[in-house]
């Protein structure tokens, strides 16, 4: 049936008509938020780079945590700033580590009940040197200086940095680094310490992206030396980014994440086609502070445009979405 017995305008009439063909929704359950915690009393302080996100302390946090609960967010992501650093990023891993004592903090809160607490297993934040493992002296390289991310040695701390976020509460376990075979090492950790129930949200698509930058500033976590091209991901391999995956499913990942999600669109698509667990998307800092330049300048409306990012994400297969914009964004949708 052709024009003009067929209008597909019909259906785009109204509001009404609108929403009730509607093929893609959004909701604030969708939805988790980012928390950077960091030491201190009464500490909140904004981003220079990310307008409207802040290095929280503790009890900001969980004023944080709260705001979040009544928009009904689906849960927080959580990173840590901690007061010192080294080479083995201790703090990542201590009892008293900086998310450690955040998680007990919100587990003694009320808005634990409603959200889902997440944490991120990765070193960068804490290591002096930035990078995501242990570094040692590249034996192929002589006596040049060269450096490489010795992948066996940075489970045993990846592991650690897992028990210890799993005893403090987090109800997920979230590891982020993209070192070979960190999944398998944490879920055999995890359920011989007694966390056979927590499961793992796997960063399992990460790719090497220039979109970080403004996390970096709010981590602290930018490499002091080289990059991290020998672990993340290459920009242009969409077949290696379903390997990876498989791998992570095969060893024992319940969920995975895509990162970033705009200019990876495809792999988020690719996989929702593959597989069939839960898929995560993170719209990570880049793409949240060039949509805030451009709402700045007058350029974007602020608020469809950031809909739009995030529908968009979803329309790609993304079960549910970081976003720096969640609180925001759920406001716009209650």
């Amino acid at each position: 049936m052709a024009f003009p017995a067929t209008r597909m305008r019909r259906l785009r009439r109204s509001d009404a008509l609108r929403a009730l063909v509607r093929e893609t929704t959004l909701e604030p359950g969708d939805l988790i938020y980012p928390l950077f915690l960091c030491s201190g009393e009464g500490v909140r302080r904004e981003i220079g780079s990310m307008p409207g996100v802040f290095n929280l302390s503790i009890d900001e946090a969980v004023r944080e945590a709260a705001a979040a609960a009544s928009l009904g967010l689906g849960g927080l992501l959580l990173f840590g700033l901690p007061e010192t650093k080294d080479e083995h990023g201790t703090g990542a891993w201590e009892k008293n580590g900086i998310v450690q004592q955040g998680l007990r903090a919100l587990k003694a809160s009320s808005a634990a009940k409603k959200l889902v607490l997440i944490a991120d297993v990765c070193l960068c934040e804490y290591t002096s040197h930035g990078h995501c493992g242990v570094v040692v002296k590249d034996p192929d390289e002589g006596d040049s200086g060269a450096f490489e991310v010795n992948n066996d040695l940075s489970l045993k701390l990846l592991v650690r940095t897992a028990v210890s976020l799993a005893n403090a509460g987090a109800d997920v376990i979230a590891p982020s680094d993209m070192m070979d075979g960190r999944v398998a090492a944490i879920r055999k950790a995890l359920d011989r310490d007694g966390h056979a129930q927590t499961p793992i949200l796997s960063y399992a698509s990460k790719f090497a992206s220039a979109f970080y930058g403004p996390f970096r500033e709010a981590a602290d976590s930018a490499p002091q030396f080289g990059d991290r091209r020998s672990y993340q991901m290459d920009s242009a391999n969409l077949r290696e980014a379903l390997r990876e995956i498989d791998l992570d499913l095969q060893e024992g990942a319940d969920m995975i994440l895509m990162k970033p999600a705009m200019p990876y669109l495809d792999v988020v698509r690719a996989a929702r086609e593959r597989y069939g667990v839960p898929i995560g998307a993170y719209q990570v800092s880049g793409e949240y502070s060039m949509l805030h330049a451009a709402f700045q300048k007058g350029w974007l409306d602020r608020d469809r445009a950031m809909l739009e990012s995030l529908l968009g994400i979803r329309r790609a297969g993304a079960d549910f979405l970081i976003t720096y914009f969640a609180k925001d964004a759920a406001k716009l949708l209650a």
